[in-house]
């Protein structure tokens, strides 16, 4: 079970693009050179290509005032004189590290909740509180969600499936209530989904911010290694 399919690892390359053009496309909005998830499930977003023509496609799917996570295989400098500055403002850019699992490290099992629509309040609350990354109530929508809740009934921990691209699937989620870190939660969470997602001959991957050596190692320790650097964009629609 340690080995996931062969997969085509050049899609991640410019991975909400590929995905919302692929497997996604039912969960979001495609125009022209644009692509982005709908507005309840995510604020991501991508572009065919690093152009002022594809972010002009991408305003067209952008709200006023709504922001957007735009995830490049380069920066996009749109300060440049020949984009649509008008559209947007920049929020915050960074890169963030891509990892990928090709062989997987079994791991202990451990008894999972499948998360429910009914779950998404405790769910939205502590993604909210431990800043994993996007959130929203239609998030669960993009694949499956697991979690683990201790004796008083509270969310401990959760880890789920995002991005669906051909052959690949994004492990992502990863957040423990910090009154139940140090128990090796998300080691458990992130094993059991990535060893799902092998099972169906699919790879996973993931997005961790580059400073995060914490959980890079945790990562690493279940066999996902860095494949290379994204860059992450926040926009906001003017």
């Amino acid at each position: 079970m340690g080995n996931p399919a062969v997969a085509d690892l050049t899609l991640l390359d410019n991975p909400v693009w590929n995905a919302v053009t692929s497997a996604h496309r039912p969960l979001g909005q495609v125009r022209g050179l644009a692509a982005r998830y709908q507005d309840d499930i995510s604020p991501l977003a991508g572009l065919a290509e690093p152009t002022a023509a594809a972010l002009a496609d991408l305003a067209a799917l952008v709200p006023s005032g709504r922001g957007v996570g735009v995830v490049s295989p380069v920066a996009l400098d749109i300060s440049a004189t020949d984009w649509p500055t008008r559209d947007w403002q920049v929020l915050r850019a960074r890169e963030v590290d891509q990892m990928v699992c090709e062989t997987l490290t079994p791991q202990p099992t451990v008894s999972l909740i499948r998360l429910t629509t009914d779950d998404v309040p405790d769910m939205v609350d502590l993604a909210k509180r431990t800043e994993p990354g996007p959130f929203l109530d239609g998030t669960i929508r993009m694949g499956a969600y697991f979690g683990l809740r201790g004796d008083d009934g509270r969310l401990m921990a959760m880890t789920g499936q995002r991005m669906r691209l051909p052959g690949l699937r994004e492990v992502s989620a990863v957040c423990t209530d910090p009154d139940f870190r140090g128990r090796g939660l998300a080691l458990a969470l992130v094993g059991a989904v990535a060893a799902g997602i092998v099972a169906e001959g699919e790879t996973p991957f993931l997005h961790v911010k580059t400073e995060n050596e914490g959980a890079k190692r945790v990562y690493e320790k279940l066999g996902f290694r860095v494949r290379r650097a994204v860059h992450f964009i926040v926009l906001r629609r003017n």
